[in-house]
């Protein structure tokens, strides 16, 4: 078994393990919103035809606003958890 090389301290690049968490959860948030709206919208305009899309719109944007908005409450809680320590 070959040895892995360490890298001198002084090239290692520090890690932020909690940016890496914040970009991905952004990442995730983005990634169930469109696909919310975009598969959602395409399942309704395919199975009750392209008219009851509007009204399903009517239904899908608010809950991807909800989703959204939690997701900022929580994103805020975070930051005044982080704050008092």
């Amino acid at each position: 078994m070959r040895r892995r090389r360490s890298l001198p301290d002084d090239l290692r690049l520090p890690t932020d393990l909690r940016a890496d968490r914040r970009r991905a959860e952004r990442a995730l948030v983005a990634g169930v919103v469109i696909f919310l709206l975009v598969v959602g919208g395409l399942l309704i305009g395919l199975i009750y035809g392209w008219s009851a899309l509007l009204t399903g719109l009517l239904c899908l944007v608010p809950g991807a606003a909800l989703l959204i908005v939690l997701w900022l409450l929580l994103r805020w809680l975070e930051w005044l958890s982080e704050r008092g320590e």
